[in-house]
């Protein structure tokens, strides 16, 4: 659920409960009122009382438009008291503190009484006079002569009309208190659905600045707040594998520096060293200098490949080298790769064939450039190490549901079984004695990136002294 919603929710329970709730006093009220105190407090009731209020007012009004002449005159006292006789109403004139016309008995105290409700702020403003409770109002005269006085109209109450004053009072009370209270109560379920997850939040991005990034922010609360935790949890995820990156990157920069300033120091030993046998005069025929100098263009040719490899791998590793995919016919692509392989693997006395298993023309997105240096590479391999007078080169291609499967299998020496998961590691050489071969010991690993990189699969297999395999899995289209 979202903010929006539940504030709706919540206001309309804060107005809603309280109504209810006075619908129930009010209930409750009315049958105590019947059943204990014998007291009908109904609508019939209600009206009669507000038709008495109503009528007292109304001959407080007349009074006041009078003519201070007319106040004393027989005729107005009794077309007074006429007009009051509907609800049995009284009417006492008082002036100068004297009684000068009163259709009830009653005492001077009674009229003290009665001029002191009238100034109260009650609805009902009732006072009792021989144990009847009659409704007051009373206004103030000025005679003809100056003189002040009083006129005091008086109703009688119903024992029922009695208990409406505290009936309207209990009901407004209860209704302003339960008001209060269901407010107070949904403002601290409602502070509870924001003020949690929040306080959850401002834990996880203290820890995460003082740079713990495992402390996992939870989703909760209302929508807005689960999205704000969800981007808050994302930042973190974020943050965190891109210090792990970071830490990897440092990693991978420290073994490279380490690794290639090792498989850079071989060459550069031996041009130096032959730098020194011409220098020291050791290589005094043209012949030995031409030797001398052959070689150490070889050794420079060499450690240029290994730059250029280093280049790459780290290129590729960072993901900073963009693939240009294109639609290949298989077949066709595999025909050209060993037409530009064949005449170098012939000077080694070694033949490559392709075994294509694929029942019609199949196609995959590759980019062209980029797996050409894979397929290279691993043919090179192979050319490297093999130790038959009759290496055999072949590249087999069959398909699964969705996969293209690209073998391309040797008859060489073999790797040993302890090593066969390692060859795919940067500067890794499964035999040491094979140190010395020339390449950068990237080569298979250059190959892992780039079929990786085309959302691929690639790994070895291999017997020892039979020849290895090296398997390619990349997706095909039809």
């Amino acid at each position: 659920m979202d903010i929006k919603k539940r504030l709706i929710i919540f206001n309309t329970i804060t107005v809603v409960v309280p109504f209810i709730i006075v619908c129930l006093t009010i209930f409750i009220f009315m049958f105590v009122s019947s059943k204990v105190f014998s007291t009908n407090i109904s609508y019939d009731n209600f009206k009669k009382l507000a038709a008495t209020k109503f009528e007292l007012i109304n001959a407080v009004k007349d009074v006041s438009k009078l003519n201070p002449e007319s106040i004393e005159t027989a005729g107005f006292q009794e077309y007074l008291y006429q007009k009051l006789s509907a609800i049995n109403g009284e009417v006492i004139i008082i002036k100068n503190n004297s009684i000068i016309f009163a259709s009830k008995d009653i005492t001077k105290i009674d009229i003290e009484r009665c001029l002191d409700e009238a100034k109260t702020n009650s609805i009902k403003k009732a006072v009792k006079i021989d144990n009847i409770s009659y409704m007051v109002e009373t206004s103030s005269l000025n005679f003809k002569d100056s003189s002040t006085g009083n006129i005091i109209l008086l109703a009688p109450l119903e024992k029922s009309m009695d208990i409406f004053e505290k009936f309207i009072i209990t009901i407004v009370a209860i209704f302003f208190a339960s008001f209060v209270a269901i407010n107070i109560f949904m403002s601290y379920l409602f502070s509870k659905r924001i003020l949690k997850p929040i306080s959850l939040l401002k834990k996880a991005t203290a820890e995460i600045s003082r740079g713990d990034l495992s402390f996992e922010i939870v989703e909760s609360g209302d929508r807005e707040i689960k999205e704000l935790c969800a981007d808050f949890e994302g930042m973190r995820i974020q943050l965190k594998d891109s210090i792990r990156m970071k830490m990897k990157y440092d990693d991978n920069r420290k073994m490279l520096v380490s690794s290639i300033s090792h498989d850079l120091k071989t060459p550069i030993t031996s041009i130096k060293g032959y730098v020194e046998g011409i220098l020291d005069g050791v290589a005094n025929t043209p012949e030995k200098t031409e030797k001398y100098l052959k070689t150490i263009y070889s050794k420079a040719e060499q450690i240029d490949i290994m730059i250029d490899d280093l280049l790459l791998y780290s290129k590729l590793d960072l993901n900073q080298i963009p693939f240009n995919y294109e639609k290949t016919d298989i077949a066709e692509y595999f025909d050209y790769c060993i037409e530009e392989s064949a005449p170098e693997l012939q000077k080694s006395d070694i033949k490559i064939y392709l075994k294509n298993d694929l029942k019609e023309a199949k196609y995959f997105i590759i980019d062209r450039e980029r797996m050409r240096r894979v397929i290279l590479n691993i043919i090179d391999n192979s050319r490297k190490y093999m130790n038959k007078e009759n290496g055999q080169v072949t590249i087999m291609l069959r398909e699964t549901n969705s996969s293209i499967i690209i073998e391309i299998k040797d008859n060489g020496s073999g790797i040993d079984k302890n090593d066969i998961n390692k060859i795919f590691d940067r500067f890794y050489r499964a035999d040491l004695a094979r140190s010395g071969t020339k390449g950068s010991g990237l080569g298979l690993a250059i190959a892992k990136e780039i079929v990786e990189g085309h959302k691929g699969k690639i790994w070895a297999v291999s017997c020892e002294n039979e020849g290895t395999s090296i398997v390619i899995s990349l997706a095909k289209i039809s």
